[in-house]
């Protein structure tokens, strides 16, 4: 079936230039005909037949034995105690057992369907995808070395190997990821989802009560800042307790950099004096006045590049990112990013919300201050 979809896109590819060449000299047209011709004989002898068969025969239906096979081996993957992956040759996630998500940090359910390098450090996506590829096309096995980006400080040893799980269209790639020293990964952190478990989350609620008193004290900065000052006094409430850096822009079609809080003073002024029009995802936010939350943010450029061409991202070893307007009444005042580097934990879709309540207050308060 897999064979068949590709041959019928081939054919509808060739069409769509036969019809485009309508428009050749009537010197040429004799050899466009011969052309169509040529393909109506490619369906009539080859696809329709192809067709019938398929759709005659239908897929075969798996025997028992096979099937009870099956299932042992879904079963020895998931509870295999070395992290493992099963991927596809553009590296996006098919299956991850238990140990890969608590390795990685990432649910099974969040990584299927996104790519693997999304949770790799920036400078070792490229590599991974080129190998994962050469696999994938049975140029033979690989391993290099990568980091993740929740501990970018410890080197993951990968291995790779192509495989063809019964049911899988085409080759699949087999990733095995192990800490620099080749041994058993430890459990950084349980997933519960995982088990099925639904104890009560103590962290879990630690973080609803700190975002209550972020919400407080955004509020109480709100009120008591003089005229002016807003924006400078809401990002510093949230540096550092919410995000390793913030980054204020005020206005709305030209932006202006009002305040820039990261880890230390050189870095801050550094990228300070950057124009915010150069940060395609700040542009974007404010034009199309909806926020963005994203983690392990794929695109490098998303925030430009700094003085010596660097991309900010990945200078930063930012993990996750919230982008932000400032609307009120239609209008929007101006845009709040805030980044979480290295091993910080993700801003949540809770921390998002919160962030979403707070900046239309601060909008209304911007607005109302003029």
């Amino acid at each position: 079936m897999e064979e068949f979809g590709e041959e019928l896109a081939d054919f509808v590819r060739r069409v769509a230039e036969l019809k485009a060449a309508r428009s050749v000299s009537a010197d040429d047209l004799p050899t466009v005909l011969d052309a169509a011709i040529f393909e109506l004989d490619h369906v009539a002898d080859r696809l329709w037949p192809w067709y019938e068969r398929l759709s005659t025969h239908g897929k075969p239906r798996p025997a028992p034995a096979d099937r009870q096979e099956q299932r042992l081996l879904r079963a020895v993957f998931q509870c295999l105690p070395l992290p493992v992956a099963l991927v596809d040759r553009e590296t996006v996630v098919r299956r991850l057992n238990l140990a890969a998500t608590a390795f990685t940090g990432v649910r099974s359910g969040y990584a299927t369907g996104r790519p693997l390098t999304g949770f790799l450090a920036h400078a070792g996506r490229a590599a991974f995808r080129s190998q994962a590829a050469a696999v994938a096309r049975g140029e033979g096995d690989r391993s290099l070395t990568v980091h993740l980006q929740r501990r970018p400080a410890e080197p993951v040893h990968v291995t790779l190997t192509a495989v063809r799980p019964s049911g899988e269209p085409r080759t699949t790639v087999l990733v095995l990821l192990q800490p620099g020293g080749l041994g058993v990964p430890a459990d950084p952190a349980p997933d519960r989802s995982a088990t099925g478990s639904h104890v009560p989350d103590l962290t879990e609620t630690t973080r609803h009560a700190a975002l209550m008193d972020l919400l407080d004290a955004m509020t109480t900065a709100l009120l008591t800042a003089p005229p002016g000052e807003v924006l400078e006094r809401a990002a510093r409430v949230l540096h550092g307790r919410f995000a390793d850096w913030v980054i204020a822009d005020a206005g709305g079609a030209r932006l202006s950099r009002t305040a820039v809080l990261g880890p230390s003073e050189k870095e801050s002024a550094a990228l300070a004096a950057l124009d915010p029009a150069d940060s395609p995802l700040v542009v974007e936010t404010a034009r199309g006045g909806a926020p963005a939350l994203q983690v392990r943010p794929e695109d490098p450029d998303a925030l430009g590049r700094d003085a010596s061409g660097a991309p900010l991202l990945v200078q930063a070893n930012v993990t996750s990112l919230l982008c932000v307007p400032l609307t009120a009444a239609g209008t929007v005042h101006g845009v709040l990013t805030l980044l979480r580097c290295g091993a910080r934990p993700a801003f949540s879709m809770a921390e998002a919300q919160a962030m979403d309540t707070m900046s239309r207050h601060l909008a209304l308060a911007l607005g109302k201050s003029g």
